[in-house]
């Protein structure tokens, strides 16, 4: 596999940007009985946060709690595959509510903002595996042939760590 020198300033920016255009990934708590979920994301890129609406009394907000627990974001795009690990918590904050509120919001929580349920996930993200992808469909074609022909790994990109402290 060729070596590719992705910056980690560049990679960091690139993942933002995709979790703030696709908005969604699977967010779980690194236990042995929490299944990981679809959750909608919503970065702060400038204190490493990602923060997900969810009522109090689902199994991601009591398992997390407002003493937190280490947890795991998984995004996977087109060109872009991460797992984000940090601390997952409860934190109710109704600026947030209404910054993010919107009709993607509204539609999974029908009582509206002011529900009493409804409260904030906050994942304080401290590191991240990124997988960059560099193919199209021609490349990853020509890739996969050539390593099934020369038995080398086929050159589709490579992993980044980030470390968010």
């Amino acid at each position: 596999m060729a070596h590719h020198d992705h910056d980690p300033a560049d990679v960091e920016k690139m993942l933002w940007k995709e979790i703030e255009d696709a908005r969604t990934g699977m967010l779980g708590l690194m236990r042995d009985d929490q299944h990981f979920q679809p959750m909608t994301a919503f970065v702060e890129r400038e204190t490493n946060q990602i923060w997900f609406f969810t009522y109090k009394d689902t199994d991601l907000a009591e398992a997390a709690g407002t003493e937190g627990g280490h947890a795991m974001f998984v995004y996977q795009g087109k060109d872009l595959q991460a797992c984000i690990g940090g601390r997952l918590s409860i934190r109710p904050d109704p600026a947030r509510m209404e910054k993010y509120w919107g009709p993607v919001v509204a539609a999974w929580y029908p009582e509206g903002k002011d529900d009493p349920r409804l409260t904030l996930l906050c994942l304080e993200c401290h590191d991240a595996q990124v997988w960059v992808t560099e193919a199209g469909p021609v490349k990853f074609a020509y890739e996969i042939a050539k390593a099934n022909a020369s038995k080398d790994r086929p050159d589709l990109g490579e992993r980044t760590n980030l470390n968010f402290h």
